[in-house]
């Protein structure tokens, strides 16, 4: 009875991470800037891809599909923070805020996939060269991807799972969008439990896919060490330097966070924050620029593209 009396006052949450930020219009300028430029590179790559039929294969879907993951990632939490900072809008209703919740986590795991799964097609490439097109067709590329959207999805159904169940006895959210801790620090419940149990799930996703990523790339290493031609490990390191470009950009960031809260260092809710987005902007700004910059059909497909617009001499 409490709980049913609880969700009907309890309607809609205040934002209130930024109440004490100083220039909240330059940062949210900065942040609404950055995104754009996520938006514009990732649609670029996306509409690069389909459009020419030469680059219809895995590596290039598996680039798109990252591409998708950045945005989704980048649009459930942009959003909401620039119209705080730049609207003043901190506002955000119940049903919507589990909603943004969800897609949130949602796209965390999604990049652990993606970027898992393109090491795994990058070990293909280099241990079976000849039979790569054949194990790795297009139509399991995309079956491929597919099972990790649902995979995905059924892993951070806990999110909204457990959260709903809960009364809520707070209506202020004391962070910068609708994180999952914010929501649960907004209950009637102890969130140590639920902080706890998702901390848990994302050690195991965090350590699973990159002890997955480091298997192959130590696979690949071995078999550098066991090539005579210079050539050939030039050509590997190649085919191998945007994918390690982006998992630096991902997981090296994250890791800073780890190791800073590990070593008790005491931020504040701003420097907080601060870190977060960079997480969130950071890898989702430099991934696609890699790859149209470091791909080389991608890369001439544009200098085509900026040639033909040059007004004529």
């Amino acid at each position: 009875m409490f709980e049913n009396v609880s969700r009907k006052i309890i309607t809609e949450f205040v934002i209130t991470g930024f109440d004490n930020l100083e220039k909240p219009t330059t940062v949210g300028i900065i942040i609404f800037i950055v995104y754009t430029a996520v938006m514009v590179a990732n649609l670029a790559n996306i509409y690069f891809i389909v459009l020419d039929k030469r680059l219809h294969q895995p590596m290039y879907l598996f680039i798109c599909n990252l591409a998708v993951v950045d945005m989704l990632y980048c649009t459930s939490s942009c959003p909401t923070i620039i119209s705080i900072l730049l609207a003043g809008y901190k506002t955000v209703y119940y049903v919507p805020c589990i909603v943004q919740m969800f897609a949130f986590g949602l796209g965390f795991v999604m990049e652990l996939f993606t970027i898992s799964v393109m090491a795994f097609d990058r070990l293909i490439a280099i241990l079976n060269p000849l039979r790569y097109h054949s194990i790795l067709t297009n139509f399991r590329t995309i079956l491929l991807t597919i099972l990790l959207w649902i995979l995905g999805s059924a892993s951070m159904a806990i999110v909204p799972g457990t959260i709903l169940p809960l009364p809520l006895c707070y209506s202020t959210l004391k962070f910068a969008f609708c994180d999952y801790a914010a929501v649960v620090s907004a209950t009637c419940v102890d969130p140590t439990p639920y902080f706890n149990m998702i901390s848990l799930c994302s050690f195991i996703l965090m350590s699973g896919t990159f002890s997955f990523i480091c298997m192959s790339y130590l696979r690949i290493v071995i078999i550098v060490v066991r090539m005579t031609s210079k050539g050939s490990r030039k050509k590997v390191f190649n085919t191998c330097i945007s994918h390690l470009i982006v998992i630096v950009c991902y997981y090296g960031p994250i890791f800073v966070v780890i190791g800073l809260t590990r070593i008790g260092l005491v931020l504040t809710l701003e420097e907080i924050l601060g870190l977060k987005i960079g997480t969130i902007l950071g890898p989702s700004l430099v991934n696609p620029f890699i790859y149209c910059f470091r791909t080389k059909e991608i890369r001439n497909k544009i200098l085509r593209i900026l040639s033909k617009v040059q007004p004529a001499e």
